[in-house]
């Protein structure tokens, strides 16, 4: 059976601690201010306390936290060979597409080196030869003054360290 209501509709109805012909009549509520009762104070003035304040770290966060941490010690050292393993298969594969481009540009070569035009071409500007009804002229650099021989020096670049400066102002000085 659902519980009665009051009538004015709110909430359920009170029923009164009588028994026989008025028991199941409702007891109107009484409008007001509900007043309280007042504790009686006991010897002096009142003593306040603090509410409890909650622990910042419980027992289960601390393993909890413990268990993280050991697990991220664990895990550290794998982490960090893969990591180093995965760089060191990248440097490979680079090393690796860069020794295919040199192989392929060395057959490249290797094919140019089958024509005979080639062979003739290189000959001439590596070897300076000719073929016998040719004549060969070789061009000398103008930059170089000649010898008093009628040969000239080839033209060797100053060595710009300590001990080359030194050898050059040694041969200077013995020239004089």
């Amino acid at each position: 059976m659902p519980p009665r209501r009051t009538p004015s509709g709110q909430g359920p109805a009170r029923r009164s601690g009588r028994t026989g012909r008025g028991a199941g009549r409702t007891v109107p509520r009484q409008a007001g201010p509900v007043q309280r009762s007042r504790r009686p104070a006991s010897g002096g003035g009142a003593q306040r306390t603090r509410a409890p304040r909650p622990r910042r770290f419980t027992g289960r966060a601390a393993v909890l936290a413990l268990v993280l941490a050991a697990l991220a010690l664990a895990y550290a050292y794998p982490i960090r060979v893969y990591l180093e393993q995965r760089a060191d298969i990248a440097r490979l594969a680079a090393a690796q597409d860069q020794q295919q481009k040199r192989i392929n540009a060395l057959a490249e070569e290797r094919k140019k080196w089958d024509d005979p035009e080639y062979v003739k071409t290189q000959a001439r500007k590596r070897l300076l030869w000719v073929l016998p009804d040719e004549t060969a002229y070789l061009v000398v650099d103008p930059g170089v003054p000649p010898d008093r021989g009628g040969t000239q020096k080839p033209a060797t670049k100053p060595d710009s360290s300590w001990y080359g400066k030194l050898d050059a102002s040694i041969r200077s000085a013995n020239r004089k």
